[in-house]
């Protein structure tokens, strides 16, 4: 709870994944992918209910034996390849109403830790902003892309006098990681996004923005957990 306002999380977790087949739940050194983010949400002090979100059974259960709740099954149609990420969120709302805040934590992100919430939460609450995302700095920089034209020749992505040579000579941009999502939820009602021009930022380092979309996200995490 926040200044006696009620906050809710919500975790999304379809059976469908394509990268991965059955990713959610695929063991991810020694316990589900999807456990990793149950536990660190539960670690939070701010959030007052944590929801997994799902229309599938086995993912269902996998999420209340690490001690999430699912109040619900998710309908069918609000888990399709096409599905919008924002509709589970305002789905879970407008099943559960009675909450002033609304926390995105999308199971793909097993290394953002409960400091990473809080901090995201925290965040918005400070700069009276109605959304906050979490981001990173990229490994590469927008600044150094390129869009090829026909016969090859390229273009830049962001037009400049003259192209940096060194990386530490370019502005600094981030990129979004996907791990923490938090808005109002009457706002978000409203916007049916968390990125818009009045969304602010909670920067997060490389080492915990990891999100797994193919086998080798999944090895790559594997291998940032056992070297800690």
């Amino acid at each position: 709870m926040i200044n006696n306002k009620k906050v809710l999380a919500v975790i999304p977790a379809r059976g469908g994944s394509k990268g991965v087949l059955r990713k959610n739940i695929r063991n991810l050194f020694r316990k589900p992918l999807l456990a990793w983010t149950i536990e660190a949400g539960k670690q939070s002090k701010y959030i007052d209910r944590l929801i997994v979100s799902s229309e599938d059974s086995e993912i269902i259960e996998v999420a209340k034996t690490f001690g999430a709740d699912v109040p619900f099954i998710r309908p069918k149609h609000l888990a399709q390849d096409q599905t919008p990420g924002i509709d589970p969120v305002i789905h879970a709302l407008k099943e559960l109403p009675d909450y002033d805040y609304v926390v995105l934590l999308q199971p793909t992100s097993p290394l953002r830790l409960v400091e990473d919430i809080d901090g995201c939460i925290e965040q918005l609450l400070n700069t009276g902003a109605p959304a906050c995302v979490s981001v990173t700095e990229p490994e590469k920089s927008p600044y150094w892309m390129y869009m090829l034209q026909e016969g090859g020749l390229m273009q830049p992505l962001i037009s400049q006098k003259e192209v940096a040579v060194r990386r530490q000579d370019l502005p600094s941009v981030y990129a979004l990681n996907g791990a923490v999502y938090v808005a109002r939820s009457e706002w978000l009602y409203e916007t049916k996004s968390f990125l818009t021009e009045e969304t602010v930022a909670f920067i997060m380092p490389k080492s915990r923005s990891y999100d797994i979309d193919t086998e080798e996200d999944f090895l790559l995490c594997e291998w940032m957990i056992t070297k800690q």
